[in-house]
């Protein structure tokens, strides 16, 4: 319950904000929304500070999506009956929308509707026609669902290669990537992937990287999954090979569609290692033979969710409208303070209470950030701890290494060759308890992340700052 001295150092916290980041004043009309569209945030009184996991749904895309569910008739739309003609026409508009929404050129571009962006993600990497002497070129700071294309490549027998990144900003060096980008197979399959931004650390990689690795013969994927829900990705001024990305990041609902945006001519190139049903024209038995559809349809495996695919539709035209240049000042401000005031919590004797993994100032990062807290002797707090304190205190926040085990590593200073002595203990199974056991010098397998969005709000980090100090 907040209190009368909470709400006092609120308002004069509050006041102190607005003078440091005067731009939050503009963004006003995202209270309203709160008030509205997120209310049952304050009616419960949680503090939603996970958006990297997860975007929160405005109240108004359900209630109109379950109206429509319950006005109209839906089918599959493998059929030209009634009912599932209105589902194709849905689709279709639902799919010229993405490309509207991404400033993609319906031209250069198709949208293949996934269930996720780790779905579309796998549809490239199982596609992607590697052969030996090619090349897959990875960051540290990737996504499981990102270091898992190297399974594929190195199956078909090319190279993988991984560039790191440097604390403590966890950033690439810029010159390093151009020595590698140099090296790429003359006449091969050379494939970059990266993040727009982290879902650990919030920083923003370069998208001017795409045009460099495409200048000097790479095909590059763009995993945007944790950039666009605060950040606009135009590709009509960069034009990445592929692009992944979950909706329910962006705006809560539905949690079972995703998107492949990917050039038409990169789709020609990728070799599917398998049909099913809705992705060909022809598929015979006892002929033995089956033929492709063109396009988007050969990478749609069988029926696509089409009663939610609609409610897609009304997120991006619901973002459309809030505006995202407006979500994004809004959660610039916001981490900045938050990452002031956290810095500044210090024990008795002097130490820092938390250690930023990652960008300390909003420049070039997003609205993630991961961090520990330390006690008076400079000993981390076990991040499950905070994470169940946390809970206690109606605070959803995420800990652990957030399925980017690279960017995790260097954050907490983990070698090669620790890792490497742990692994080679461990026999065929390793879980998170035995990983955490046997690293050595108590340090930590991971850590606490806090993300802001859509609905965030300046009580929200002043809460979550309040909580933190309870560790002082």
């Amino acid at each position: 319950m907040t209190t009368t001295s909470t709400m006092s150092h609120l308002e004069r916290d509050y006041a102190a904000f607005v003078e440091a980041y005067p731009a939050y004043a503009e963004t006003t009309a995202l209270d309203t929304l709160r008030n509205t569209e997120f209310r049952r945030l304050d009616e419960q009184q949680l503090v939603y500070l996970d958006y990297t996991g997860g975007g929160l749904y405005p109240s108004s895309i359900v209630l109109r999506h379950a109206e429509f569910l319950a006005t109209h008739v839906l089918g599959n739309p493998h059929s030209a009956n009634p009912a599932s003609a209105l589902a194709g026409e849905r689709i279709e508009t639902c799919r010229a929308h993405v490309l509207r929404f991404f400033n993609a050129s319906p031209d250069e571009y198709a949208v293949v509707f996934t269930a996720n962006a780790s779905h579309a993600l796998k549809l490239v990497g199982e596609a992607y026609p590697f052969e030996p002497g090619d090349q897959l070129l990875l960051t540290f700071d990737n996504h499981n669902s990102v270091n898992g294309i190297r399974e594929f490549d190195r199956a078909r027998g090319a190279k993988t290669t991984y560039l790191p990144v440097i604390p403590p900003d966890l950033r690439v060096d810029e010159s390093h990537l151009e020595r590698v980008l140099d090296r790429a197979t003359p006449g091969g399959h050379n494939l970059f992937a990266y993040p727009a931004q982290s879902n650990f650390s919030g920083v923003q990689h370069p998208l001017g990287w795409i045009a460099t690795a495409q200048a000097r013969g790479w095909d590059v994927l763009l995993d945007a999954a944790a950039f666009v829900p605060t950040n606009r990705l135009d590709l009509s001024r960069v034009h990445p090979d592929y692009v992944a990305l979950s909706f329910y990041k962006m705006f809560g609902h539905p949690t079972g569609v995703g998107v492949l945006i990917a050039k038409r001519s990169a789709l020609e190139q990728l070799h599917r290692p398998w049909f099913s049903g809705g992705t060909t024209t022809v598929a015979s038995v006892q002929g033995d033979r089956h033929f492709l559809a063109e396009g988007a349809a050969a990478f749609e495996d069988g029926t696509l969710d089409y009663t939610n695919i609609p409610a897609v539709d009304d997120g991006l035209a619901f973002l459309e409208q809030v505006g995202l240049d407006q979500v994004h000042e809004r959660v610039r401000c916001l981490t900045g303070w938050l990452l002031d005031a956290l810095l500044a919590l210090r024990h008795t004797g002097g130490r820092p209470l938390v250690k930023v993994y990652g960008p300390v100032t909003t420049e070039g990062r997003g609205a993630t950030i991961a961090f520990n807290l330390h006690d008076a002797t400079g000993a981390v707090v076990e991040h499950a701890e905070v994470e169940h304190h946390a809970a206690e205190a109606g605070i959803s926040l995420r800990t652990g290494c957030f399925c980017n085990p690279g960017a995790g590593e260097v954050a907490l200073g983990l070698s090669a060759a620790e890792l490497d002595r742990c692994f080679t203990k461990s026999g065929d199974r390793m879980t998170r308890e035995d990983f955490g056991r046997c690293l050595e010098g108590g340090k930590s397998p991971g850590a606490v992340r806090v993300s802001l969005g859509l609905a965030s709000t300046f009580a929200d980090a002043h809460a979550f700052v309040r909580f933190a100090g309870r560790f002082l």
